[in-house]
């Protein structure tokens, strides 16, 4: 007999796909309406919905370090403007400080009512307003959102002013009316301006259109099933999340980790398993303090890589979703590069950060070499252009597995431009994208090859890199060998050779190769 008090098995595994086909529906809508090459063609975006109280209930399998750290963004919205929340409002927030992970990626919220005569809404006390039931929203990366360099992935920033425009918990529509003279208002009046804003409003109203797909798939369920049914559901599916972590968690044991990145900065963790009550405590006390540079990770962030660790530790089919989060208590203390306050610099924490979080816990728990452990954020423009991807590299091997060649790994998922729309819409050609030989480390199972990628340039452009893991190999484990680490370099139309950092930002010409070789993956075991 089903009774609203445990979850039929059927009806579990039926509403765990119904809210995930909503949130993939969401991203087709998105993907298909978006004008920026950077959403409709690399996919940098995700969409997800949430229950009343914020909490992620499933997700479309998107961008991890989005989707783990969006359920801030709407939690903040919650307890900003909760009691003035109307139907029809939609809501912008990028706030690295409330939620965000950085400035490019913009989270569209729109809150979902249900009208009927049974349900008045439950009105909040003192307030005329009814409270939403559900959330929706979808975060998508913008080509450009101001900034000090075009892109807005600047190198070299040293306070999130630098790296662009903050919304925060903007009201983009207004009971059905798209606000378009506010919003150019703030994309304009900045120390560093939006490069081109009519991009960004259709980007925006893409957002929109997705958020309203999820809308009224949400309503389709209600009137199918009845509200008590999906709400409930809702609660089932968090909890069916939790028990698969706890059971990922039974077979772990106690493990400690340090990683250095290029620039010195350090993670330290240190991982507790308890048996007893089947939760794990993960502390980054001893991590590097705030930094000076770009790569602090909003607190967000350091949580959206934590939860994409244990969720891949799952073997259970589940959406990622709060009811991960219960089995686990996370010390970042205040103040370190891993939960920076206002206004550190953060464009690369999420980034790059990010991956050297998810590696680091990797090695704690003695499951996985390293991955290539950057993104390798590549971005160029001017005035008229605006341009970012991610390149991928190896991927780390583990215990019974090799590592993958040429692969984005872990907190990106993201895909690379077509050469033939990149060629199309930017003054620049694709000179060559090849594999990078014997760049993963050697072991029992192998790391994955990194890839080298070669752009030339059609026009005067800045271009900027941002990476890591070009001084620090990414590790092996079990006596695995170390990946090769990546480098950056120029060649210029005259044929001398320019080797960059890390991070560096440079004037290209006509004629200028731009050369990236990603890191390769760790090895795992020792080579018999």
């Amino acid at each position: 007999m089903y009774t609203k008090s445990q979850p039929d098995p059927v009806r579990l595994e039926i509403f765990k796909n119904l809210y995930q086909f909503i949130a993939e529906q969401m991203g087709i809508v998105l993907q298909n309406t978006a004008a920026s090459v950077n959403i409709k063609e690399r996919l940098d975006f995700s969409c997800a919905i949430f229950d009343a109280s914020g909490l992620l209930v499933a997700n479309a399998p998107h961008i991890p370090v989005h989707l783990g750290s969006m359920s801030e963004s709407v939690r903040s919205l919650i307890n900003d403007k909760g009691d003035t929340i109307k139907p029809g409002n939609v809501y912008l927030s990028n706030n690295p400080y409330n939620g965000g992970t950085h400035l490019p990626d913009v989270t569209a919220i729109t809150p979902v009512f249900w009208e009927s005569t049974e349900n008045p809404q439950f009105p909040i006390p003192n307030s005329p307003f009814p409270i939403p039931l559900f959330f929706v929203a979808s975060r998508g990366h913008q080509a450009d959102i101001g900034g000090i360099t075009p892109g807005s992935m600047p190198p070299n920033s040293n306070n999130v002013e630098e790296e662009g425009i903050i919304f925060d918990n903007f009201l983009l529509v207004e009971e059905g009316h798209f606000r378009e003279i506010p919003l150019r208002q703030v994309l304009l009046n900045h120390s560093y301006p939006a490069r081109n804003p009519d991009q960004n409003i259709a980007d925006f109203k893409a957002q929109i259109a997705a958020n309203e797909r999820g809308v009224q798939e949400l309503h389709k369920m209600v009137s199918q099933y009845g509200l008590e049914t999906v709400q409930a559901y809702m609660k089932f599916v968090q909890d069916n999340a939790e028990e698969s972590v706890r059971r990922a968690i039974d077979v772990l044991c106690d493990g400690e980790f340090s990683y250095e990145m290029d620039s010195g900065a350090r993670i330290q963790l240190k991982v507790t398993i308890d048996k007893q009550n089947r939760t794990a405590t993960i502390d980054f006390t001893g991590t590097s303090k705030q930094l000076n540079s770009n790569f602090n990770a909003p607190k967000a962030v350091t949580q959206a890589a934590v939860l994409y660790v244990f969720r891949t530790l799952v073997d259970d089919n589940i959406p990622l979703n709060a009811g991960c989060l219960n089995p686990l208590e996370i010390i970042i203390p205040s103040g370190c590069m891993l939960n920076p306050t206002y206004p550190a610099a953060v464009v690369a924490g999420n980034v790059e950060t990010s991956q050297t979080i998810v590696d680091a816990l990797y090695g704690a728990l003695g499951v996985m070499a390293a991955s290539q452990g950057t993104m390798n954020n590549f971005t160029f423009g001017n005035d008229r252009y605006q341009y970012y991807e991610t390149i991928c590299g190896g991927s780390g091997a583990g215990a019974n597995f090799d590592g993958t060649d040429a692969v984005h790994t872990h907190m990106t998922n993201s895909r690379l431009t077509d050469p033939e729309v990149l060629e199309t819409r930017y003054p620049v050609q694709v000179e060559s994208f090849t594999l990078r030989s014997d760049s993963g480390g050697k072991g029992k199972y192998a790391g994955g090859n990194g890839v080298i990628r070669r752009i030339r340039f059609l026009e005067p452009m800045t271009a900027n890199i941002l990476s890591n893991h070009r001084l620090v190999p990414p590790f092996g484990l079990n006596s695995g060998e170390a990946g090769l680490v990546g480098c950056n370099w120029i060649q210029r139309y005259g044929g001398t050779q320019e080797n960059l950092d890390s991070t560096a930002t440079v004037e290209m010409q006509p004629g200028d190769v731009f050369v990236i070789e990603t890191p390769g993956g760790g090895g795992f075991g020792k080579v018999l």
